[in-house]
């Protein structure tokens, strides 16, 4: 029975998805030779012609990667394949923690081959054709080794902890789970200002005294301790432009790229960080990470009753080893199966943020100048060929910011 709910689900999935993916696909096209009025005295034919073809290309290009996720997805289930490579890792290795931290790492394996060649495409071919990469092949493997890197590093005592606790805390396993989890996640928080970020990027103090005065002054009328202003040599990997704020109590900085400190100008930067600094204000971060526990609790809870479950193997073609622990089987399922039963979720999670934008760009006009946050909202949409004209059905499903023409009219008439 699971196996049917689990393949109508799938299908559906992809069909939805799919029928998104057109409508978008026809409606920027279809807008392609008309710059929207709010932007037609700021952004030019061509420019929009460009985004409109930028934006096309990334969702073929998504389309195929999804149609490969699902094959793999399948061929780890009900094909067999995860079902293959726990017996064979169960005949190579004897200690029963080496086994099952063996099997996560095959399936992170595959799953991280598999999307290399996408990722390399993406890159190098798309984003290059729209000028945007700036990414060498060598830079390319490095990151890649890199990131294997930090994740051995950080993600072997993870998963080590999680099996552990499953396999001896008993039916309160889920509880120390989720609270090694919560832990993980604030060591992140720590660790990637100071830590992870500067293995990728260089980042030097901004050296900007008059910029760094607007935004100090700006920091303090909103209540925000800074610890410092970087500005971060993103030109090396994108033309994309942004900033953002990171780390918590005394070790917040804020980071910009430098490809935006090139494009705006102080009033407009200004405004940006005002809109950042909303977030900040109205708590959007504690409440998104209270929320994202919570489900992560909600799932842990779950997965705490589905492990106890022979049919949830055995409808996703695994046959549990018996007088063996299964730990491992279970989390490698779960993880790949619920995507697809929580895909619906999606646009409340997209009018959650879009409601959360809306709110700290009231608070940004409120700061500052809201004609400067329309200038620099311009310019970014401009630079980073962001379409003007998505699709409504597509836009409230998807999009995590609103659509630009309803975002600039908010701004203009509050």
């Amino acid at each position: 029975m699971f196996t049917l709910l689990f393949i109508a689900f799938l299908i559906v999935d992809i069909v939805f998805r799919f029928w998104l993916d057109s409508r978008q696909l026809r409606h920027v096209q279809a807008h392609r030779n008309q710059v929207p009025d709010e932007f037609s005295d700021r952004i030019g034919l061509r420019s929009h012609q460009r985004a409109a073809g930028y934006t096309s290309a990334k969702i073929q290009f998504s389309i195929i990667e999804r149609i490969v996720e699902a094959a793999v997805l399948v061929s780890l289930t009900l094909l067999g394949g995860l079902q293959f490579i726990d017996l064979q890792l169960g005949v190579l290795i004897d200690n029963e923690m080496l086994r099952q931290l063996a099997l996560i790492a095959s399936v992170l394996a595959i799953l991280g081959v598999i999307g290399l060649p996408f990722s390399a495409w993406r890159k190098f071919k798309l984003e290059a054709r729209y000028g945007f990469n700036r990414v060498t092949p060598r830079l390319f493997i490095l990151d890649a080794c890199k990131t294997l890197a930090i994740t051995l590093v950080l993600g072997a005592p993870l998963a080590a902890g999680v099996l552990w606790v499953m396999a001896n805390a008993g039916a309160n396993w889920v509880w120390w789970a989720w609270g090694i989890w919560v832990a993980f996640n604030f060591l992140i928080l720590w660790l990637f200002p100071t830590v992870i970020a500067p293995l990728f990027n260089k980042f030097t103090p901004l050296d900007n005294p008059e910029m760094a005065d607007r935004i100090h002054a700006l920091a303090q009328r909103c209540g925000f301790s800074l610890g410092g202003l970087f500005v971060m040599d993103g030109s090396k990997r994108s033309a994309h432009g942004n900033a953002y704020f990171t780390g918590f109590g005394k070790a917040r900085r804020i980071v910009f790229f430098d490809t935006l400190l090139a494009r705006l100008n102080t009033d407009e930067i200004e405004a940006v960080l005002a809109h950042e600094l909303g977030h900040f204000k109205h708590r959007h971060i504690i409440k998104r990470m209270l929320i994202s526990f919570s489900l992560a609790l909600v799932f842990f809870l779950l997965l705490g009753w589905l492990s106890t479950q022979v049919w949830f193997y055995t409808d996703l073609g695994v046959l549990p080893q018996l007088g063996r622990p299964n730990d491992a089987l279970a989390l490698i399922l779960f993880f790949l199966v619920m995507p697809v039963f929580t895909f619906w979720a999606t646009p409340l999670a997209s009018w959650m943020s879009r409601r959360d934008e809306f709110q700290a760009d009231r608070y940004a006009a409120e700061q500052c100048s809201s004609t400067s946050l329309i200038s620099a909202l311009v310019k970014l949409y401009d630079d980073n060929a962001a379409t003007l004209t998505p699709d409504p059905v597509h836009s409230a499903f998807y999009d995590s910011h609103p659509p630009a023409v309803l975002r600039i009219q908010q701004l203009k008439h509050g």
